[in-house]
């Protein structure tokens, strides 16, 4: 069983990789949330039936896990860190445009709710509604509700943002 559940790690370790960047800004709470992640995998794999794809249980396990931590760190008091936007490093090979971009998003997305960042994270994994719906155990029609009050959410972050 703990030779099975270790590949099944390795193979989609990708997964608890995205989730992690989504909910943590620094290197060390990212790999806090990869051990805590897996560890609730390793605990609740004896009770997965094989029901529903290994995919689709490791993301509902990642985004509890992840959701649960990001709860419990918003009732701690603010912990300063230094973040990557407190330095100005120039790489001459990013397309400064697209970069800014990029960041805007990454800023806005960083703002919405727990579900709201599993719903845009899952959307931008290319999931389809109904696999969305199965891994955050809400209905397919909130599915589409939600991602349509998330990209309008998004649209006016992100506009709020560059003013």
């Amino acid at each position: 069983m703990e030779k099975e559940f270790l590949q099944i790690i390795q193979k989609n370790q990708g997964i608890i990789y995205k989730v992690c960047s989504l909910y943590c800004d620094s290197q060390d709470d990212r790999d806090d949330l990869f051990q805590e992640i897996v560890a609730q995998l390793w605990k609740s794999y004896p009770s997965f039936r094989k029901e529903s794809k290994v995919t689709t249980w490791m993301y509902r396990v990642a985004l509890n896990t992840a959701i649960t931590s990001f709860k419990k760190s918003k009732r701690r008091p603010d912990q300063s860190r230094l973040s990557s936007q407190n330095f100005q490093i120039a790489d001459e090979n990013y397309d400064t445009e697209t970069e800014e971009s990029i960041k805007l998003l990454h800023k806005a997305v960083k703002q919405l709710s727990g579900i709201e960042k599993s719903i845009i994270l899952l959307f931008l994994e290319n999931k389809k509604y109904e696999e969305i719906a199965e891994i955050t155990g809400i209905t397919q029609n909130y599915v589409r509700v939600k991602m349509n009050r998330i990209k309008k959410k998004l649209k006016k972050l992100m506009v709020k943002e560059e003013d």
